[in-house]
């Protein structure tokens, strides 16, 4: 903060020569809001949207400063834009309970015949052209376990159609204004700053020319640098690198964990260990472990590393049980139907509780901005809460296994778990996790498609009309969802990602002070003169490039409330066309490419892809490129400048 300090020190002494506002303590004051969050974003220090509330809040306290009062800065809780984001999420999850987009999977499948080519095509195609319509990070979300079917099918790397999948439905959010909440919180600080809110296909022209573009970059420069990370059909085991970390223990007679519950085994050990079963006198014992007790002539199957097997084994009468490795038919894999065929068991049915239900392997996504995130599986009491046991988290290329239950969750982890048919049930419920790894088709509303695909149109045409504003008219479609049974009334809540609507909530009144305090007519004044002679478009192309950087690195809501105040301010200054700098600020900040944090979708495929953090730079940088000359060339054509 100092450098930066002294920088707008210098440009304050040379300020009134070349016509740069005075820089005034309210402007200071905002400038350090800007600062902390800017620190608070990057870092992660606390999560996002508790950031964004604590912006709010010193926002307020900071009034005499900012100009922002009580009033206006819990506005953000009645926006447009927040109300019209909420909706939106519940209109989506009424179309994804219909199952539409799984049916389109199996169409693809069977069309493009096994061609990779083909179905990479029509992915890219399907992921683009439905972001439009519904929010594209429950596009992507519907898309993951469908890609890797798919995939898997075909004998192809998962790895190579997740990136493109996310990039598509990146750039298909530019279709419509409903296509991401980026979209939706620009119009409100457009509307805001410009008096002209965006229509809902505003910009469908400009999107259109962006989507193509990266499309066919994806389909072929972006197919030989899309790396295939995970083998097609690989098994979990071996995908996991779980070989190794498996483990039979035989308590032999006399041994000191007779006696013991297996919580209490655990903590009087003291060793990174996990049980996931028992076998005893020819039955498996699975559920509930922790209170289980352990006796005399049990085989524990444990999650551990070699290290801690070598202290077991110190203990006395403990040994290697059924000869030191577990069979994978022990975890239930062979009911998997997504992998590499059915593995003989050696396992006699004898050995099976027939009160216990089959158990099997799925692969978790964890969403990023939700309550997991910082939370470490013995915080959450994730295995008796669920009913299932994490034998490994995945995070990009590299594999966790020891201190499992310490490690603290990350967006984008994916979690190898064993779990039976209804806690896989529950989990996929759950919003703060995809499962990747679909072992059991849900059960879904067919018979309701058409209408919640009636109702979503509905929205669209009367937003399109201008017969209601977009947050009425979603408003409206989500009682015809609950109306319809398109969705019951207490899954409403469950269906909004309320992290996103605390974070437009809270970001709002910092741009509010940005703009009140006069911060941003002095940072435009000072990019002018920085920039000196440029052509307009050539300002909008560094604005297009900034946003897209700066969106790489902190959350595109945030891009958006900072960045279009600085970018109206500088279009009055050189006379050019304020509203297409703010299109370019927006189109930035919803196609972030360089990292798997810029965007929601990037995390999500970052763990089922297998893939390397470097992996979005090598396939994005060379589109972000290219999307910054085709967006920057379409606004001079459509709007000018």
């Amino acid at each position: 903060m100092v450098p930066v300090l002294s920088l707008l020190l210098a440009i304050q002494d040379v300020a009134p020569e070349m016509g740069i506002p005075e820089l005034t303590p309210a402007i200071l004051v905002v400038f350090g809001l800007v600062g902390l969050a800017l620190v608070l974003f990057i870092s992660e220090a606390m999560r996002i949207d508790v950031t964004a509330i604590l912006l709010m809040v010193l926002v307020v306290v900071l009034s005499p400063w900012t100009g922002v009062d009580a009033g206006v800065g819990l506005s953000g809780f009645s926006s447009q834009a927040t109300i019209a984001v909420l909706a939106m999420f519940i209109l989506s999850e009424g179309v994804r309970r219909t199952g539409v987009l799984q049916r389109l999977g199996h169409f693809i499948s069977k069309v493009t015949g096994g061609n990779p080519r083909r179905q990479l095509a029509a992915l890219v195609g399907l992921s683009g052209g439905t972001a439009g319509f519904i929010n594209n990070t429950p596009v992507v979300a519907m898309m993951i376990p469908m890609a890797v079917n798919i995939a898997n099918r075909s004998n192809v790397s998962p790895s190579r159609y997740l990136i493109p999948i996310s990039y598509a439905a990146m750039m298909g959010g530019m279709l419509t204004v409903v296509g991401t909440s980026t979209n939706l919180l620009a119009s409100d600080v457009s509307d805001r700053l410009l008096d002209h809110p965006f229509s809902m296909f505003e910009f469908t022209l400009l999107g259109l020319l962006v989507l193509s573009t990266g499309t066919i970059y994806l389909l072929t420069v972006g197919w030989w640098l899309t790396p295939a990370r995970i083998k097609p059909r690989e098994d979990p085991i071996d995908t996991f690198e779980m070989g190794n970390y498996l483990t039979e223990l035989h308590v032999l007679p006399g041994s000191s964990l007779a006696g013991m519950t297996v919580e209490r085994a655990r903590e009087a050990l003291g060793l990174d260990l996990e049980v996931l079963r028992i076998r005893r006198e020819g039955r498996a014992v699975t559920t509930p472990m922790g209170d289980r007790r352990i006796r005399q002539e049990d085989v524990l199957i444990v999650r551990t590393d070699p290290e801690t097997v070598q202290k077991l084994l110190s203990l006395p009468n403990v040994g290697l049980g059924g000869g030191g490795a577990v069979e994978r038919e022990e975890l239930g894999v062979e009911d998997d139907p997504l992998l590499k065929g059915k593995l003989p068991s050696e396992v006699d049915e004898s050995d099976g509780d027939a009160d216990e239900p089959e158990r099997s392997l799925v692969e978790l996504v964890v969403l990023s901005e939700t309550p997991l995130v910082g939370e470490t599986l013995r915080s959450l009491n994730f295995s008796q809460t669920y009913q299932a046991w994490v034998l490994a988290i995945r995070r990009g290329s590299g594999i966790v296994h020891s201190k499992l239950n310490r490690t603290k969750l990350v967006g984008g982890d994916t979690l190898l778990v064993q779990a039976g048919p209804e806690a896989i049930e529950r989990l996929g419920r759950n919003r703060s996790f995809i499962v990747s790894r679909v072992i059991k088709e849900p059960e879904f509303r067919r018979g309701r498609t058409s209408i919640a695909l009636g109702i979503v149109a509905g929205v669209v045409a009367v937003s399109a009309l201008d017969l209601l504003p977009i947050a009425i008219a979603a408003m409206g479609g989500v009682v015809a969802m609950v109306l319809t049974r398109c969705l019951r009334a207490n899954e409403l809540y469950t269906a909004v990602d309320w992290n996103v609507i605390f974070l437009l909530a809270g970001l709002i009144p910092l741009g509010v002070a940005l703009e009140e305090s006069g911060g941003a007519e002095f940072l435009a004044h000072s990019l002018v003169v920085a920039a000196g002679d440029w052509h307009p478009l050539l300002l909008v192309f560094v604005f297009y490039l900034f946003t897209a950087l700066l969106t790489d690195l902190i959350s595109n809501n945030a891009s958006v409330v900072l960045m279009i105040p600085v970018a109206v301010g500088t279009a009055l200054v050189v006379d050019s066309n304020p509203f297409a700098f703010v299109m370019a600020v927006t189109f930035a900040a919803s196609t972030p490419m360089l990292t798997p944090v810029g965007y929601q979708t990037n995390l999500m495929v970052y763990g089922p892809g297998g893939y390397r953090f470097t992996d979005f730079f090598r396939v994005g940088a060379p589109l972000q490129v290219i999307l910054a000359v085709v967006t920057t060339l379409g606004i001079g054509w459509i709007w000018g400048v």
